[in-house]
Order: structure tokens, then sequence, then C-alpha cells
């Protein structure tokens, strides 16, 4: 491979989610030797705990894991957060292939992999990724009105017409750390500290269940929309309510 294509890989966070540990050394030394910076992980669980506390950009994910199996981790990481998936398996009939895109996978790779056209595929989906999460950083987002505030040391909720709703101890901590910075995304990894005393026991999904029940609650108690927005790759913000 071109020197400009492995310098491609420089910095990018994968995590090598494999249970063989022959295979897994052998893309762990690839993906270092190519500038990245893998971690490896045996497990669905393993790679929930990582990724409560750690940022991570592509999941290189086996499918014939221990426990939760690989198709169901896509769908689950497709539905909580924007991270890059590659499926590798020893799968390669086209039914299996349409699962595990249909599952969530960004690339799906067929063992044994080539390396320099895993080393490719890394390659343009880093590009495909990049643009989305950097045009997000970049929109403008008004301040949040004085009229959503929290009162009673975090523990209440008060909309713009003067309706409350007392909060739960997980839902103050993740309404006070958008509150502190109104307009600016709070990324995942902030918020589920700021939730739990534990994050790297932490299953990831709960953040966005937490953000459902809280958006009903709100709805339910002031009959207004909670003006909490998702980012792709970038986390949660707080927006003005549109009146």
């Amino acid at each position: 491979m071109a020197d400009d294509d492995a310098r491609a890989l420089s910095g990018l966070r994968v995590a090598v989610v494999e249970d063989d540990p022959e295979l897994r050394a052998l893309l762990m030394a690839e993906l270092v030797d190519r500038g990245a910076c893998p971690v490896e992980l045996d497990s669905a669980e393993a790679l929930y705990r990582h990724m409560a506390v750690h940022a991570c950009d592509i999941v290189l994910l086996d499918l014939g894991l221990p426990g939760e199996d690989g198709c169901s981790v896509a769908a689950h990481l497709r539905q909580s957060s924007q991270v890059g998936i590659v499926m590798l398996t020893g799968r390669g009939a086209a039914h299996d292939m349409a699962h595990g895109l249909e599952r969530g996978a960004d690339l799906y790779l067929v063992k044994p992999v080539d390396l320099d056209v895993l080393a490719a595929g890394l390659i343009t989906l880093r590009r495909r990724l990049e643009p989305a999460a950097s045009g997000h950083a970049e929109v403008p987002v008004p301040a949040l009105p004085p009229a959503w505030r929290l009162e009673a040391a975090g523990w209440r909720l008060c909309a713009p017409d003067g309706s409350t709703l007392d909060l739960g101890r997980a839902e103050r901590g993740f309404l006070q750390k958008l509150f502190a910075t109104p307009g600016q995304p709070v990324d995942r990894d902030t918020l589920i500290a700021a939730i739990t005393d534990a994050p790297w026991d932490f299953d990831p999904h709960r953040l966005e269940m937490l953000v459902h029940r809280l958006r009903g609650r709100v709805r339910r108690s002031t009959g207004r929309t909670l003006p909490v927005r998702a980012l792709r790759g970038a986390g949660y913000l707080v927006l003005p309510e549109n009146d």
C-alpha cells in the first residue's frame, strides 16, 4: 500500500472485536503498523464497556462472538451511535451478506480477509464518516431561552409556561450537562459519566432509553416537546423551543 494510504489510518480509533486470539493479534498488529489506534476486545460485553467510556470511530466486528452475536451487536450500535461498522466473517453467502448489511454494517468482508483490502475499506469508511461529524460541529445553534431551566438544585425542570417536572437522578445529571452549555453538543461519554458512578459498566443503549422516557414524561407533564436533539456522531444538545 502507498505511504499516503497508510497515513490515512493515522489516529483512527478502531475496536477489534474478535474472539479468535490469533486473528485478533494479527489484526491489531496490522492496524498499529498502518498508524491506527486499535483496542482488542473479545466479546460484545467488552465492547459495550469500552464504548461507555472511550470514543471509537470504527468497530471491526466478528459475527461469531460468544454470547451476543455480531449481527445483534451491529443492530444495537446502529440504533445508539454513529460508529462505523465493518463485519468480518466466514459466512460468504449472499443472504448472509444481505442480512449483515441490513443489520447496520457499513462494510461486509469475508474471512480470510486480504489486509490491504481491509485497510482500503477502513480508509474509505473514515472519509465517509468524517464530513458528517465535522458538519454537525459547525452548524450554528441558537442559545437556550431562559424559559427552559432547571430549579431546585437541578431536580426540577421548568417549561416556558411555568409547568414543572421533578427529575430522577439520571435525568438530572443528563440535563445539567446539557444546560451547562446550551446550544453546544455534549458527547455521549460525558453524558454517561454524569448519570452513573460506574460508566465502565453502563450499557450505552440505556442513554437512548433514558432520553426517550424523559421526552415522554416531559410531554405528558408539560404538553411541550423537550428541546433536546441527538446529533450524528456528536452526542446531544439542548435547543430553543419552537413556539
